[in-house]
Order: structure tokens, then C-alpha cells, then sequence
């Protein structure tokens, strides 16, 4: 029967041409602008080099200090705020701190070579997943010594070396420090700002003071929960620890409000300026949510339209079945299945616009090392949004279908 069903509706697409292009026009156009906005998501928040643990993964980097007189300052935290109050706590597994990455130079042959490099500590390449194409990452050893070593990406590597492999063990200056490379790691995506960087050394060797006490710095904390199911846990702790934490100054400030979570909210309280109590995901999401339903919404009632008038055209075959004995509920059936048939070509067609706008994106180089792919989560959300769009557009005409009269049906009436 379903073989039958979706015959007829191959015969009835290829009955009105235009109709049906304008629908598939519709209905591609729509997914494939959703799936690129996900795509762009997938690839900031999703399981990726080198945030593959993802789910396990706490990231302090925020910082907020209210004034008794009201008004607060708002900024990312110091390395001994940190290494004092972060690094002690013992839910965690492992616990990283590093530095956001800051634009150096290096020259080769007289040309300048624009460095992003990140100071971080050992720990921090055991938090994180990188692949390593050569080499190894610097050790927790040589951070404790203030080794002049790093790791370097490699399109720094080719750029600077000429090459990617057989580079371990050279030097590169830049900023009039010599670093010896110990390891080259494939390019990090820079929508990866909690990891992105062309080079990443010790954070001792870096020009920050570590024992400044000022709570505001430039610095970051990477916790790796024990389980997926810890996370919760590690964020309580790190709660309890903060709730303790003295004001710099007790006659001009009220109180010390760090932040904690999850890659997907540390990431929305970091662009929002965000220092209340929500991390503001929910109401991201649910808008997220809205404008998505509201974009489809145009498309659908398109195509309600265009399936009306279809149901129209075939009011006599409708007649004629109800004629011999076909019910409502099978009608429906059949219509709605000729409907997200119609959808999942279109969601096909979505996806093959959205995979060339991804490339055509990913050869911009407006966003750097950006890999966006349309891997099988995507893919999957296409196919769901595909569904979706074939029963929000279809429930409507199959109900009105199966209300015709056989009678009237026949002789081609729509009342």
C-alpha cells in the first residue's frame, strides 16, 4: 500500500510542473537556511576536535564584582584568581587554566606573520582532545620550569617552516622570544574561542604577573567533570567555593560573582555580558525555537495553499474512492504521505544547497580553520525538520480531503 501511495504521489508532482517546483522551491530554500544556522551551531557547541568531551567539560570565564552604590564591573578572571580559588577544588578530574589568545608577530624572509598565541598550563592538553599531527604537547614539567617550548598549528608550521612534518625540535620567534616546537596539532576552528589559537606555550613563560591579586585578568578555567553526570556536581562545588570568596575592597564592594558552566552556557553568558543568576540558555534556545517555527511558517501555509488547490483538482478521485468504500482516515493517510514525500525531496534538495553554501562558506576564509560539514546530526535534524514541515503543511488539506461528500466529490464540488 505505502509502494502504491507513493507512486501516485510521483505521478500527481509530475501532474502540475510549476506547482511542484515552487513547492520544492520553497521547502529546500527554508531547510537549507536552517540547516546552515545549525551547521554554524554544531560546529561551536557540538562534539569537535578539540572539544570532543564536550559533555564533561565546565568552563569558568566570567567575573563579576558589584558595588554597594550599585553598578558592577564585568570581565573575564586572573590567573591567581584561579590557581587560588579554582585549581583547589576536588569533584573535578582534571582542572586547566589558560590565557585567551592574543596576536603576536613572527617574521619569515622579512615577511610578518600574524600569531594568535595561548599560554596555558599542563593540564590543559589533558582536558582537551587535540590531534597531534607530530610531536607531543609540553609537559607539566616543563611548565613548572618555564620551558621555552610550544605547540604550533599547522597552518603556522607550513607558513613559517614550510612544512608540517620534520618541524619538532626548530625554533620560532616571535615577539623576540625563541620557542623550541614540540608538537604540531591540526588547525582548531576560531569559533573554538575557549581553545583556538596558531600557537599555544607555558604559561609561566608568558608577561602576565601570576601573583597579581586583582580578580580581573585575561584568563580562563577548563574543568573536565568525572562523568557526563558529574557535571552538575562539579558546578555545586564550584558554588560553594565562590559563595566564600572575599571582595577586593569591603568598603566599596558588595560581592564576588564568578560563573560556571557548560560549554553551550558559558558561551551565551560570555557574548551576552551575562552576570545574573540564569545563564540565559533557555530563553536563547526557546527564542532560537520561535523564530525557527516562525521562518517555516511562511513556506507551510505556501504550500497549504498549493495542496488546497491540488485537493480541488482531484475532487472526483476522491469522490470515486470514497465511492468504493475508502474511508477518511485512509485519505488522510494517503495524502499526508504524498505530502512528506514532497517534503523529504525537498529536505534533500535542502541539504544539497546547504552542503555548497557550508563550502563556499569554509573557502571564504572569513572565519579561520571553519570546517563546517553537514555531519550525521545534521543530516538527521534535516530529515526531522523535513517531517516536520510535511505535517505542519499537510494536516490541514488531507483533513479537508477527507470532509468531501462522495457525491459532491463527484461532481466536483469543494463545499
Amino acid at each position: 500500500m505505502l509502494l502504491s501511495y507513493l507512486k501516485i504521489a510521483w505521478k500527481v508532482l509530475l501532474r502540475r510542473k510549476f506547482f511542484t517546483f515552487i513547492s520544492l522551491f520553497g521547502i529546500s530554500f527554508t531547510l537549507m537556511i536552517l540547516l546552515v544556522v545549525y551547521a554554524f551551531y554544531d560546529h561551536t557547541m557540538g562534539p569537535h576536535t578539540p572539544e570532543k568531551k564536550v559533555d564533561r567539560l565546565v568552563f569558568v570565564n566570567r567575573m563579576t564584582v558589584t558595588f554597594k552604590e550599585g553598578g558592577q564591573n564585568n570581565g573575564t578572571a586572573s590567573y591567581s584568581f584561579l590557581e587560588r580559588y579554582v585549581r583547589p577544588m576536588r569533584t573535578p578530574e582534571t582542572i586547566s587554566i589558560s590565557s585567551y589568545f592574543g596576536s603576536t608577530a613572527a617574521y619569515v624572509g622579512g615577511h610578518k606573520l600574524d600569531v594568535d598565541l595561548k599560554y596555558t598550563d599542563g593540564q590543559f592538553w589533558q582536558v582537551l582532545d587535540f590531534d597531534f599531527l607530530e610531536g607531543r604537547p609540553y609537559t607539566l614539567q616543563e611548565v613548572k620550569e618555564a620551558a621555552h617550548v610550544a605547540v604550533i598549528n599547522e597552518r603556522t608550521s607550513r607558513e613559517y617552516f614550510g612544512a608540517v612534518r620534520g618541524v619538532v625540535g626548530r625554533t620560532l620567534e616571535t615577539d623576540r622570544v625563541r620557542y623550541r616546537i614540540v608538537g604540531v596539532v591540526k588547525d582548531v576552528p576560531g569559533m573554538r574561542f575557549n581553545s583556538y589559537a596558531d600557537m599555544w606555550a607555558p604559561i609561566t613563560t608568558g608577561t602576565a604577573d601570576a601573583k597579581d591579586p586583582n580578580y580581573f585578568g585575561n584568563c580562563l578555567a577548563i574543568m573536565l567533570a568525572r562523568t557526563p553526570a558529574d557535571v552538575p556536581n562539579v558546578e555545586a562545588e564550584f558554588d560553594r567555593v565562590v559563595a566564600h570568596v572575599p571582595v577586593p575592597d569591603p568598603k566599596v564592594h558588595e560581592k564576588v560573582k564568578p560563573h560556571a558552566g557548560t560549554l553551550l552556557a558559558s558561551t551565551v553568558r560570555f557574548f551576552n555580558n551575562n552576570s545574573g543568576p540564569d545563564d540565559g540558555v533557555s530563553k536563547m534556545l526557546g527564542g532560537a525555537l520561535v523564530l525557527a517555527l516562525l521562518f517555516m511558517l511562511l513556506p507551510a501555509l505556501n504550500l497549504v495553499n498549493i495542496n488546497v488547490s491540488r485537493i480541488l483538482e482531484r475532487s472526483s478521485e476522491i469522490g470515486v474512492r470514497k465511492a468504493f468504500g475508502a474511508t477518511s482516515g485512509t485519505l488522510v493517510r494517503q495524502f499526508l504521505i504524498e505530502n512528506v514525500f514532497l517534503t523529504l525531496l525537498g529536505g534533500v534538495l535542502g541539504l544539497v544547497l546547504a552542503a555548497v553554501v557550508l563550502r563556499i562558506i569554509d573557502g571564504s576564509g572569513f572565519i579561520p580553520y571553519t570546517t563546517l560539514t553537514l555531519n550525521p546530526r545534521i543530516f538527521a535534524g534535516g530529515l526531522l525538520l523535513s517531517l516536520v514541515f510535511g505535517l505542519l503543511s499537510g494536516v490541514y488539506p488531507a483533513y479537508k480531503m477527507s470532509k468531501l461528500h462522495a457525491m459532491q466529490a463527484l461532481k466536483g464540488g469543494s463545499k
